[in-house]
């Protein structure tokens, strides 16, 4: 099984005598972190369940009961897996996050001029539609966002397909379907799909193929609220994208304009893409949001 873990690791797990192609296959992990090689040399098992390494482990070991009343909560089996996944990736993965914003003006203008037909297909035509066939644009004009690394660290594959994950909050945890070959639908039949799969997530019955194997990942938090946030690169992928609720800004055009702007927070692999590249990503990005008449140029 190919994995992915560190030069730093590697050597930790010599020193700790564990064999990390057996962990591997113990774990069915894709990413070797220091806290799975502590937890198979300690015995505590295949390393599914988060934790905090030995050394660290003090922050955590305190009587909150001394404090006041508490009650326990165990973590889902979801929840736990994401945050294992996630602890890996936020220490392996050099990240940083670009912020930008898109004029959303066009989008909602050819939305409202859609409604009867939405309302006649039995379709939701939302703006996530729009954000993953731009994104599956984007991602077809600029490669090296389409790619992952090899478990060496040291090939760049480069991917001949664009499928796009989508980040659900569910009763359950974090749940990632992914619309496959996104760059070849349209509008109709993305959206079509964003409810289908958002909807057996919700009721946990995504069949495998449903999941898995994105180029990228969309967390999308317009729904709730805030004005930007930071999403953790989802390995082996090298970018993820976040966005949040837009906002009405005034924006001089001759004269103060009221604009909805939607946040873009774009989180990458450092190894891999540069901030120069990041910058352009999203600001073309930006560019066929606020005119997605582009997208069929």
């Amino acid at each position: 099984m190919s994995y992915v873990a560190s030069p730093s690791v590697r050597s930790y797990a010599a020193e700790r005598g564990v064999d990390l192609d057996r962990l591997a296959q113990e774990t069915g992990r894709e990413t070797l972190a220091r806290e799975d090689v502590d937890r198979k040399a300690d015995g505590a098992g295949s390393g599914v369940a988060p934790g905090p390494a030995p050394d660290a482990a003090r922050y955590w070991d305190v009587d909150h009961a001394a404090f006041g009343p508490v009650t326990e909560e165990p973590l889902s089996r979801i929840a736990r897996v994401a945050a294992d996944n996630l602890s890996a990736a936020n220490s392996l993965i050099p990240q940083v996050t670009h912020h930008d914003s898109a004029d959303m003006r066009a989008v909602e203008a050819f939305r409202k001029g859609l409604r009867d037909e939405a309302r006649d297909r039995g379709t939701r035509l939302t703006a996530l539609a729009f954000h993953v066939r731009v994104l599956a644009r984007c991602l077809r004009e600029f490669p090296r966002f389409n790619a992952s690394l090899d478990a060496s660290g040291e090939t760049l594959v480069l991917k001949d397909y664009v499928h796009v994950g989508i980040a659900v909050d569910t009763p359950n945890g974090l749940m990632v379907p992914v619309i496959r070959d996104a760059d070849r639908k349209g509008l109709w039949e993305i959206a079509a799909e964003i409810t289908d799969l958002s909807r057996k997530a919700q009721g946990r019955k995504l069949r495998p193929e449903e999941m898995g194997g994105a180029s990228m990942t969309i967390s999308n938090l317009g729904g709730i609220g805030g004005s930007a946030f930071t999403p953790i690169v989802n390995p082996p992928e090298v970018a993820i994208l976040g966005i949040t609720r837009s906002q009405v800004t005034p924006v001089w055009e001759g004269e103060w304009v009221p604009v909805p702007l939607c946040p873009l927070d774009l989180s990458y692999d450092h190894r891999v893409i540069n901030g120069a590249d990041a910058a352009r990503f999203l600001s073309r990005y930006a560019t066929l949001m606020a005119d997605p008449r582009r997208m069929l140029i």
